[in-house]
């Protein structure tokens, strides 16, 4: 894909919120905006389309984003809603999450939509679909600009159905989502396929350029139409503090990677070399540009 620098050109649409954590450390994240604060600290300068509740967070919001380069052009106000909030459970280092209801990113407002280029990059997941005044909104923007679709399957419990799985599988040209995910959106008489045979049944059923499989500690692997397959297995890492927001970090390289056109072989490496680096802070956004600059000077950003 070509590369491209204007921001209306790579959409991110979704939630943003904050986590709240156990031991009382609240984080900015959501899926979304995980992907699109990493990738404007890899220079690429997404323009991301969300809701914030007119309240003290939502200003916190557009004020971090201002902070760190983001454009808050597609950040709307909501004077009914509150500011999304997530309360983060840690159970044998795996996180679980309660996700409060009828948040701002439940009503992404399709008439108050910025401008947007008739051709680039979108990436959402299948939260913020949650609600049909946002998914109204997302297929507004599907239909009506010609985009590359890269669609994160993040399944939480109760916020999902198959519904609306398969129309953003339908739609989309890549999808990334973790074997858990995979094995809960096959069909039933499908589970006793090992887990390529289903990457490879999901590939073809919707017709995907490509699927990137995560699998926790040991790695990822990614299948292609053109009948490519790479897997990664990560270096054994002492360092984890919690794993939220690792499959956003690394959904924000594979983006990276496929905008610059890098091999995919090299766009997996470094994806789950990014995420094991997230693995080692709380939460999944990082204040500090030195976090990523090791990367953007290694990787000639």
């Amino acid at each position: 894909m070509a590369k491209e620098s204007n921001n209306s050109r790579l959409l991110i649409f979704g939630e943003v919120l904050f986590d709240h954590f156990p031991d009382g450390s609240v984080v900015l994240g959501g899926a979304p905006f995980n992907v699109a604060w990493h990738l404007q600290a890899f220079g690429l300068s997404p323009l991301f389309v969300s809701r914030v509740g007119d309240d003290p967070l939502g200003q916190q919001i557009k004020t971090h984003m201002s902070e760190w380069g983001m454009s808050t052009q597609g950040l709307q106000l909501d004077s009914s809603h509150p500011t999304g909030t997530v309360n983060v459970q840690i159970d044998h280092g795996e996180p679980s999450y309660n996700i409060v209801e009828e948040c701002a990113y439940d009503f992404i407002d399709r008439s108050a939509l910025p401008p947007l280029a008739d051709r680039g990059f979108l990436y959402h997941g299948t939260l913020a679909i949650r609600n049909s005044v946002s998914e109204k909104a997302l297929k507004a923007i599907k239909d009506e600009h010609n985009l590359s679709i890269f669609v994160d399957i993040n399944l939480r419990p109760p916020w999902w159905n198959m519904a609306c799985v398969n129309v953003a599988l339908t739609d989309s040209h890549w999808a990334k989502l973790n074997e858990d995910e995979l094995r809960a959106i096959v069909p039933r008489e499908s589970n006793h396929k090992n887990i390529q045979q289903l990457a490879a049944e999901l590939l073809a059923n919707f017709a995907l350029e490509g699927v990137i499989i995560t699998q926790g500690e040991q790695g990822a692997f990614a299948l292609t139409a053109a009948g490519e397959q790479f897997s990664i297995t990560p270096e054994p890492n002492n360092s984890v503090i919690d794993t939220v927001g690792a499959g956003d970090a690394f959904s924000s390289i594979l983006l990276l990677g496929l905008i610059r056109e890098w091999p995919l072989p090299l766009i997996i490496k470094r994806a789950q070399q990014f995420a094991s680096q997230v693995v080692g802070i709380r939460g999944a956004t990082i204040n500090d540009i030195e976090f990523y600059q090791p990367l953007i000077d290694s990787w000639e950003l």
